[in-house]
């Protein structure tokens, strides 16, 4: 390391995607100091991931045990399934608590200084950071941005943390409401979907966009909703805006007519989840003492190297990774994007390819996905003059769901005619999450339905309804 640094790497922001790039670095033999102004994890520990795991494992087994059907289909009997809300939210907490401490412990052995504050680009290769004591300034010869992002409300919708309140508030799980309206159907309000209809809540979920989880395939959507929704305590409302929401004892929710925003009902529930999405932390981060605009929603504009870009220009030594950067908001990906600018920062020419990022909701049965939905794989077979074709295939013919009376789901790999090469897989049915990665190694290898097709799978697995989707594409095209 050259005298004239404080640091060869400083990274502000020690979430998912700065623990991994702060790993990276060492590894790579760089003097590296990381800043956290508050807790170490960031979402994905605290309030997100890891918590709603611990959630979803215990309402899930309640769900199980109380699937009495389904259980003397197996031949089992259970009495009265009772379970207790406070150790429930405990099981989260605890499991928070350790991996937060796991996580600030391996970047203690491995020498890295944790810097507690607020920290700010304060020039090239410079950054204050505030702290309870006061200012200081740290240099470094490079510095990466992974400020992470924070729950989206609406204009209209009023937060009390009580009675209206986002999945961080959610997550502490301090009661059980009756009846809750969740706004947003993607996998935030899907997987507490899951979690309270599990625990004995009523449902109502409410989607703006004219059809419920837009950002699934449609055919996954579809299968979904009938798994998911239908045979639930749920109702649906799409097209339908939850145009101003008041806390209170009851909720009240005005809903509106997406389009032409007129009130078409009122409803009063017990509780309401906001689960619009997420912005990025990307205000007060001095980016314009290197000439930096944020995009018009607050995302640091990067390159494929994950270099911060002013206009079309990288700025020299500044990198910027995960939620605030708005690629893919997922933690896995942010560590990913941590690597890339690492390795850049080394002078190893390395880009990130989203196209081979995997992402899960961890429903019961889960749904997963990488790679391209249909409707975009056909645009981009437009722009670049190729056909598109897909196969689906069914846990209903898999030996192992089965036998695990698990049979309900579909795999659906979509791929470019011709050549075979594998644009899209989606999954809906149990061990979805799991099943999705050798689907996103085939994309990160861009390999074809062809190749894929001879490779050999253990039998009985869920893995063969993939094995199965890859020699059905070959034996139709």
């Amino acid at each position: 390391m050259s005298q004239e640094f404080d640091y060869d790497l400083v990274i502000v922001g020690a979430g998912v995607g700065g623990h991994g790039a702060a790993i990276h670095a060492v590894s790579c033999g760089l003097k590296t100091a990381i800043i956290e102004a508050s807790e170490m994890g960031g979402t994905c520990v605290n309030r997100g991931c890891i918590p709603s795991k611990a959630l979803l494992a215990a309402s899930g087994r309640v769900r199980e045990l109380r699937n009495t059907h389904h259980l003397e289909s197996l031949g089992i009997q259970v009495g009265g399934v009772e379970f207790d809300r406070g150790a429930i939210a405990n099981h989260a907490n605890t499991l928070v608590s350790k991996i937060r401490g796991d996580l600030t412990n391996s970047l203690k052995r491995l020498k890295v200084d944790i810097i507690p504050g607020w920290g700010r680009v304060a020039g090239q290769q410079k950054v204050t950071v505030t702290t309870d004591e006061g200012e200081k300034t740290v240099t470094a010869k490079d510095i990466i941005l992974c400020t992470g992002s924070i729950p989206f409300v609406p204009p209209g919708i009023e937060l009390d943390g009580k009675t209206v309140f986002t999945s961080d508030d959610a997550l502490k799980l301090e009661w059980l409401p009756k009846w809750v309206a969740i706004v947003g159907s993607g996998y935030i309000g899907l997987e507490f979907a899951d979690i309270y209809t599990a625990l004995g809540s009523e449902i109502t979920m409410i989607e703006a966009l004219d059809q419920l989880m837009p950002t699934f395939d449609p055919d996954i959507a579809k299968l979904a909703s009938r798994v998911l929704i239908s045979p639930r305590d749920m109702e649906t409302y799409s097209g339908t805006l939850a145009q101003k929401v008041t806390p209170g004892s009851p909720v009240v929710i005005e809903l509106a007519d997406a389009k032409t925003k007129e009130v078409v009902d009122v409803l009063e529930v017990d509780a309401c989840l906001v689960a619009t999405g997420r912005i990025p932390v990307s205000k007060d981060l001095g980016l314009s003492a290197v000439g930096v605009e944020t995009d018009r929603r607050g995302f640091i504009p990067v390159n494929d190297q994950m270099a911060v870009l002013s206009g079309e220009e990288a700025v020299p030594h500044l990198w910027a990774i995960g939620d605030a950067t708005g690629k893919l908001m997922l933690a896995h990906a942010a560590s990913a994007q941590g690597v890339v600018a690492v390795e850049n920062i080394c002078g190893r020419h390395r880009t990130i390819d989203y196209r081979s990022i995997p992402a899960a909701a961890f429903t019961h049965p889960e749904i997963s996905y990488v790679g391209l939905t249909e409707p975009a794989a056909k645009e981009l077979g437009e722009q670049e003059g190729f056909e598109v074709a897909s196969v689906r295939t069914y846990f209903k013919g898999n030996s192992k769901a089965i036998a695990e009376g698990e049979a309900d789901g579909i795999a659906k790999v979509i791929y470019r005619k011709g050549s075979g090469e594998i644009l899209g897989v989606h999954i809906f049915g149990i061990h979805a999450s799991d099943l999705i990665h050798e689907a996103s190694n085939a994309i990160a290898q861009r390999q074809s339905v062809n190749t894929l097709a001879y490779l050999v799978h253990a039998h009985p697995t869920l893995s063969e309804v993939l094995d199965e989707a890859y020699k059905r594409a070959v034996a139709s095209h």
